[in-house]
């Protein structure tokens, strides 16, 4: 028995522990970190009915309603906790591990796709959105499933056959009788070969001899269904049909203008056949084409997402690969990932179509999706999460190239230490949004009657899902109202504040004895500041005014006819473009606190920019200081990372001199 073929029965079994080892790092810790604004939303709509969830998702939300649908049976079946929403999406991410070892093994054998499997599993950008209670793993899975569909597709001659032909062909079969094995000899072999009784035997008869008579025919459904699928999960998915056309249209016509005698890595399918499938996936599409319409038309109109610069573009690109190391040890593991590419062109060299197939899968939607962007941004790195498969499946090729055992060994090791370092920054330093905090303050403050208003119908979501279990508890009864429009009036999830809604904000306001502000992701419906503004320019400031900064939302009460005023301001600080100039940096960040300390300004949010975290790290080495920490309050929790951004949140900056408070939100200078 050759060291190759204990490989392959070794397979299955190294997979599972694969698998196991990847589903545990995507649930560790699933629950330690507060559900965010977006989190949220995925969890108030799918615990809508299912024609309200279809509604609502067309009116107000850009994305497809199939993961919603599917959390919505999901948290049918368990809770709507964090711990239970979330485990969804980390049962996606785990059950893509497989697939793409399947992938790999078709194209280019067993040890590629327990490489490609080792490396996905690993992998901190996968593993932090197995932990979201979002569409993405789901996105992935599906698009991989799609490939490895395609992939059987185009290793396999019978796919020029018609489809269905081999479901015509079995259910002809069962209707006759079972053939009479034309003499003894052949009835024995066929005895001994497989056993005729027991549960083996029922399931070679009725589940692996159907599947293997079927198999040409299961991967056009499969290919069908998972790439409606795939764009049933994310509107930008778009892209994956356009990519596989673009191949398989390219083979089909490659292949017929150039022949050749030598047998090819792919053999390209019949055009009626492929004509047929594209119709089937457009069909299954089109249950949420009017929906499409829609969401599209509300992207084009505005969308929040940023113009990509070369930057933005380089993150990405390093996001998927997560080249985090420190110092310029960082560019130097992103370029031995990058050699990994290359050898995947030099492994891939006698079939160049299995490199271009990989390559077309992650180009076309990269490129796609930046295309677009020239018009109405949408490039964004969760919505590529399925391109890092042929990314992953490429890498992989170029450590397969390295050829000796122990040198593959020495490059993934490399990989799996760097992930896993990385993935420990994730568990132990980054913070998503304490709405938690925000509503148990409120909760613990708030009496019978108060009014609480919400710059965003948005951001009364996150607040709701923390906030309602305490009114239950208490009996707490308040009135809730989003500025400038609520959403169960207008149906408008984010309304933009103008100065022409004031009167109407001050007139609510007046009927009110205490009301509270949430005030979160004003950046897109109140950039100016115009409600705190406008609510402290008609009322007093009073001396008790409570005020907590929580992870992502500012919570202000008035007392009576009191207000907080002039507590708005903040300063900003972009290190983008001195990221590598340590000097300069340190320069900045003590420049930016003695303005804030001057200015007597509460919030500072400085951006480092995504990447490896370094810069994040260093920034917050800074803050520790205690030199910089004498100048601060902090409450609960002093900062909070988020996609690049770092806000010196739940602080208040105040002048040396004055006397130092313990941490809590209430201290006052």
């Amino acid at each position: 028995m050759n060291e190759e073929f204990d490989l392959e029965e070794l397979a299955p079994w190294l997979v599972l522990v694969i698998t196991l080892v990847g589903g545990f790092l995507r649930v560790l810790f699933i629950d330690a970190k507060g559900m965010w604004l977006d989190e949220t939303f995925s969890v108030w709509l799918a615990n809508q009915s299912i024609p309200d969830l279809i509604q609502w998702n067309a009116r107000i939300d850009p994305h497809p309603p199939l993961y919603y649908l599917l959390l919505h049976f999901w948290i049918a079946l368990y809770e709507d906790t964090p711990y239970y929403a979330r485990q969804l999406s980390a049962l996606f991410g785990a059950a893509t591990i497989p697939v793409i070892y399947l992938i790999g093994k078709r194209l280019s054998g067993v040890l590629l796709g327990l490489i490609a499997a080792v490396i996905l599993a690993f992998s901190p950008f996968n593993i932090f959105f197995a932990q979201e209670a979002r569409m993405y793993t789901l996105l992935a899975f599906n698009a991989a499933v799609a490939i490895y569909a395609l992939t059987r597709l185009l290793t396999d001659p019978r796919a020029v056959l018609p489809i269905g032909s081999q479901f015509r062909k079995m259910l002809r079969g069962r209707r006759r009788p079972e053939p009479v094995a034309p003499n003894a000899n052949v009835a024995a072999s066929i005895s001994v070969a497989h056993p005729q009784t027991g549960w083996r035997a029922w399931l070679r008869r009725y589940l692996w001899s159907p599947i293997r008579a079927t198999e040409t025919d299961l991967a056009w459904v499969g290919f069908i269904f998972f790439s409606a699928a795939t764009m049933l999960t994310h509107s930008t998915a778009v892209f994956l049909p356009l990519a596989t056309n673009i191949f398989v249209l390219g083979l089909i016509l490659f292949q017929r203008v150039r022949k050749s005698d030598s047998p090819p890595a792919f053999q390209a399918p019949s055009l009626v056949n492929w004509g047929v499938a594209q119709l089937g996936i457009l069909l299954l599409w089109s249950l949420w084409l009017i929906g499409f319409l829609q969401q599209a038309n509300r992207v084009y109109q505005e969308f929040w997402i940023p113009k990509p610069t070369w930057e933005s573009i380089y993150h990405t690109f390093r996001t998927f690969l997560n080249a985090s190391a420190p110092g310029q040890s960082q560019d130097i593991f992103l370029g031995i990932l990058f050699v990994f590419l290359v050898l995947a062109l030099v492994y891939y060299r006698k079939k160049l179509s299995i490199f271009l197939f990989l390559a077309t899968l992650f180009v076309v939607p990269f490129a796609g999706e930046l295309i677009v962007s020239i018009r109405r941004p949408i490039f964004y790195d969760r919505t590529l999460i399925w391109v890092t498969i042929p990314l992953f499946l490429l890498v992989a090729a170029g450590i397969v190239q390295l050829r000796y055992r122990i040198l593959m060994v020495i490059a993934l090791g490399l990989v799996m230490t760097n992930y896993l370092f990385s993935t420990g920054d994730y568990y132990t330093l980054y913070q998503k949004e304490d709405w938690a905090a925000a509503a148990g303050y409120v909760a613990n403050f708030a009496e019978q009657g108060d009014l609480v208003l919400f710059n965003s119908n948005f951001v009364e979501i996150p607040f709701d899902y923390y906030f309602e279990p305490w009114e239950k508890q208490y009996s707490l009864q308040v009135v809730k109202q989003g500025v400038p429009k609520d959403l169960i009036d207008t149906g408008i999830l984010e309304p933009k504040m103008t100065v022409a809604d004031i009167p109407a904000l001050q007139a609510m306001v007046n009927e009110y004895d205490r009301v509270w502000l949430v005030y979160s992701h004003d950046g897109y419906t109140d950039p100016t500041g115009i409600i705190p503004h406008a609510l402290a320019a008609q009322k007093d400031l009073l001396p008790d005014a409570r005020v907590l900064r929580g992870q992502g939302a500012t919570v202000r009460s008035t007392v009576s006819t009191g207000w907080v005023a002039n507590d708005m301001a903040k300063l900003k600080l972009d290190l983008h473009d001195i990221y590598n100039k340590g000097d300069k940096i340190e320069i900045e960040l003590n420049r930016i606190m003695q303005e804030a300390v001057d200015r007597r300004i509460e919030l500072v949010e400085i951006i480092p920019g995504k990447g490896s975290g370094q810069l994040k790290k260093r920034v917050l080495r800074f803050l520790n200081q205690p030199e910089i920490r004498a100048s601060i309050i902090a409450s609960r929790k002093t900062t909070r990372i988020s996609d690049g951004f770092l806000f010196i949140s739940g602080i208040r900056v105040r002048k040396r001199s004055t006397r130092r408070c313990g941490g809590g939100a209430e201290c006052a200078e």
